[in-house]
């Protein structure tokens, strides 16, 4: 089962209890269009290969919660995740439109 979050709190607090942390990526050059958004979890996508310095275009960044929300809101995003399963930190998620028009 799966739910949708929207509220920042509910957001920050999900992704806390995952030591997930917000993220942008470039966009590629030519494409234009806002950052794509992200949660990395304990760093890996930054630790990772040729991103481990962070100085690859269309790397990643860790940026502020602020940051991140301001382009989730205007995106109109909902964040689809896995419903809490008792001893279980699931930690896949999914951005959604917020109008409902989401997958279960």
């Amino acid at each position: 089962m799966t739910q949708v979050l929207t509220k920042h709190e509910d957001i920050r607090l999900w992704a806390a209890a995952r030591s997930g942390n917000p993220a942008m990526e470039d966009r590629a050059t030519g494409i234009g269009g806002p950052p794509v958004l992200r949660i990395l979890f304990d760093q890996q996508a930054l630790n990772a290969g040729e991103n481990q310095y962070g100085d690859r275009p269309g790397g990643l960044d860790l940026v502020a919660w602020d940051e991140w929300f301001q382009h989730f809101d205007s995106q109109k995003y909902g964040l689809l995740v896995e419903d809490e399963r008792p001893g279980v930190l699931d930690d896949y998620y999914e951005f959604v439109p917020r109008d409902g028009n989401q997958r279960d």
